[in-house]
């Protein structure tokens, strides 16, 4: 792959990060003051949607559009800087109408639904009007196998009937959120597999109760991470997205290049909290010398700049595959990077907040927010163990069919016979 981005990246990039310099930044303490006051969504958002869509900055994560639906085509790779750029915000994306869970269901929706499915809501989220929340997750089951699933979505007549509970569904608690992708087992003696299906559910249909906005490290997101309850949840039969018994496909379709973009957005977020920590080492002074100059600090930064590029490595190696082979194809990279790049965030973040003190605890810097975002992703679409159940086993299938093949071991019999090293 070329590590060169290329002069429609370069530009957009440049326009991504002037955007987000001129509006986005100079608008951060009143997003928090109005979140705090219970005013959301704030009241400068659609004027910061409407002027990035007019500048050609809009919808730039989905490669695929057709004619009629606004936004940039852009490769997997060509929008992993400007994913992120916006991640050094947490609600930027949102202005560029790139955030998720939105973009992973526009995803599931541009690949599955039929035309009225696209019709009703792709378009309404293609054009930012509403927004969107993808309900798989659940309390009683260990989710990150989403075949363990137990909502049941049952057929009667022309209609779905829903009942389950779900929890940890973000978006679910914005005004604006019009629409729940919800994923539940229509029948449990199929194959394992082909259990699961997903349906479209209106966030106004009756049975649907939004029990609590769940806290998440003692942090309310304004958008919600929510607990839901559904109670006889009636929809029609034409809000099936796909077929009965594509449920697990679809979801592992729509979580790859999701997992793919909170990756990128974490770059971002650790090359803020890296600057931070070095800023922050050259102004501070502690026992007659600047913090960059004790030896610690400076390796801190130095170990904080390598781990970053390490990972940023793989998160565009991780790109490239997806736009080459797809993301079935690209299946260990994206496991890869789902454990590797919270873990790294986690660590940058932890020792800029080392670095500055007390402070570093509080809202006066974001890195208390980084931290929770960096440690919510290590369970986030997938915890770490499952990613790296999945790497190990992808290991263990190369070995077996390269078994034979690999460097022979002599015994010391052999050593002595030889006279040749241990290992040829």
């Amino acid at each position: 792959m070329d590590f060169t981005y290329s002069p429609r990246t370069r530009q957009l990039l440049a326009s991504v990060q002037a955007f987000t310099q001129d509006h986005i930044v100079p608008r951060i303490a009143q997003w928090q003051r109005e979140v705090a006051a219970g005013v959301y969504p704030v009241s400068f958002m659609d004027d910061l949607k409407a002027l990035a869509r007019e500048e050609g900055l809009w919808n730039l994560f989905l490669p695929a559009l057709r004619d009629d639906e606004p936004g940039t085509r852009l490769t997997n790779l060509e929008y992993a800087p400007l994913a992120e750029a916006m991640g050094r915000v947490s609600w930027a994306s949102e202005v560029f109408n790139c955030n998720a869970p939105d973009t992973g269901n526009m995803e599931l929706l541009h690949m599955f639904a039929t035309a009225p499915q696209r019709e009703r809501w792709l378009q309404p989220l293609l054009h930012g009007e509403i927004r969107s929340a993808f309900a798989m997750t659940e309390p009683d089951v260990a989710s990150s196998d989403a075949s363990n699933i137990q909502t049941l979505i049952r057929r009667e007549g022309d209609d779905y009937v829903i009942n389950g509970r779900k929890w940890f569904i973000t978006n679910a608690s914005h005004p604006d959120c019009a629409l729940l992708i919800v994923m539940g087992k229509t029948d449990s003696d199929a194959d394992r597999h082909r259990q699961q299906s997903m349906i479209l559910v209106p966030m106004n249909t009756p049975g649907l109760e939004v029990v609590r906005n769940i806290p998440v490290m003692n942090h309310i997101a304004p958008e919600g991470h929510s607990e839901l309850l559904f109670r006889n949840v009636r929809v029609p039969a034409s809000n099936l997205l796909g077929a009965e018994g594509d449920g697990f496909m679809m979801a592992q379709a729509r979580l790859g290049p999701g997992r793919v973009h909170h990756c990128m957005r974490a770059i971002g977020m650790a090359e803020l909290a890296l600057e931070l920590m070095v800023d922050r080492a050259q102004e501070r002074r502690t026992f007659g010398r600047y913090l960059h100059q004790h030896g610690s600090i400076s390796e801190w930064i130095a170990r904080s700049r390598m781990e970053i590029e390490q990972a940023r490595l793989l998160v565009l190696k991780t790109a490239w595959m997806i736009d080459e082979v797809g993301a079935r194809g690209a299946r260990r990279e994206i496991a890869m990077i789902k454990a590797v790049v919270p873990q790294m965030l986690g660590n940058v973040v932890d020792r800029a907040m080392q670095v500055f003190g007390a402070m570093g605890l509080t809202p006066d810097t974001p890195l208390a927010d980084l931290w929770i975002a960096a440690r919510a992703l290590r369970i986030a679409d997938g915890p770490d163990e499952v990613h790296l159940r999945s790497v190990a086993r992808m290991e263990f299938d190369g070995a077996s069919e390269r078994r034979g093949q690999s460097s022979v071991y002599l015994t010391p019999a052999d050593m002595l016979r030889t006279g040749e090293s241990v290992l040829v």
